[in-house]
């Protein structure tokens, strides 16, 4: 609580003495939020987020939404590949938590915006001086070819479901973006719920999530299926099923998402 309280200090003190002020590229208040309101489980494969002590701490998730959106499009433009990754993450699950923040209690995401407007396409993101939806933040920023060509983000981008990758209790750093990263798809393809292996069938059991897009993993590893042979070790195998995974005589299933709500 102590620490919370300095960086609001800072903040405020750091922001009436310094119009100018540098953008937090350690995201420190989100961590922060992060840290308390996230509860990890599984061994880092699943985790619970606290809405409510979100919401009540609603002075600190605002500053930093505020810190988001006072980022200039030519700022943004000035940063390093990773930092500027790192900063729509992190932007993208932040907006995502005040979504349903901001309709809590709901059962699902899928709740909020009604038949005509799914909750991915309303324009309440006010990011990179534009108003934007979480989905043109995913696909115009974060997919466009050219710009990341980066598919491990469809495990760190969240869609505050229970079939969703997990929400890290931490932000996701610039310096330390690739580990960050490939940890989190290692948590989630380790996610016996979502992703696994049926020994008899020779069948990869894995999430709809790959399902939607398997073009950007086709795009970085070749094939869906090249993908999942490089991960083979993750699913457990033995070396003979191995054997068999890397002369490709398998097949691919992929299983029901749950849009339930990933709350506690």
């Amino acid at each position: 609580m102590k620490r919370i309280l300095l960086m609001v200090v800072l903040i405020v003190f750091t922001g009436l003495s310094s119009p100018a002020m540098a953008f937090d590229h350690d995201h420190g208040v989100w961590d922060i939020l992060l840290k308390k309101h996230v509860m990890m489980k599984d061994t880092k494969q699943s985790s619970r987020v606290d809405y409510e002590g979100i919401k009540k701490d609603e002075a600190l998730f605002e500053t930093y939404l505020s810190n988001l959106s006072s980022v200039s499009q030519a700022e943004f433009d000035a940063w390093t590949r990773d930092q500027r990754l790192a900063f729509l993450i992190n932007a993208y699950n932040a907006f995502t938590i005040k979504l349903i923040v901001e309709h809590y209690p709901v059962k699902s995401i899928r709740d909020i915006g009604g038949w005509f407007k799914k909750p991915w396409k309303i324009e309440f993101v006010p990011l990179l001086e534009k108003k934007r939806s979480l989905d043109d933040i995913e696909h115009n920023l974060i997919r466009q070819k050219g710009v990341f060509d980066e598919p491990r983000i469809h495990v760190a981008l969240v869609c505050a479901s229970i079939g969703c990758p997990a929400l890290i209790n931490e932000a996701y750093a610039y310096d330390k973006l690739d580990n960050m990263l490939e940890s989190a798809l290692v948590h989630f393809l380790s996610d016996r719920s979502r992703n696994r292996f049926d020994r008899e069938k020779n069948r990869f059991e894995i999430s709809s999530l790959f399902s939607w897009y398997e073009q950007d993993f086709k795009d970085k590893y070749g094939s869906l299926n090249d993908f999942l042979i490089r991960y083979g070790k993750v699913f457990t195998l033995t070396g003979s099923e191995l054997e068999i995974i890397n002369q490709g005589k398998f097949s691919v299933d992929y299983l029901d998402y749950d849009w339930s709500l990933n709350d506690y």
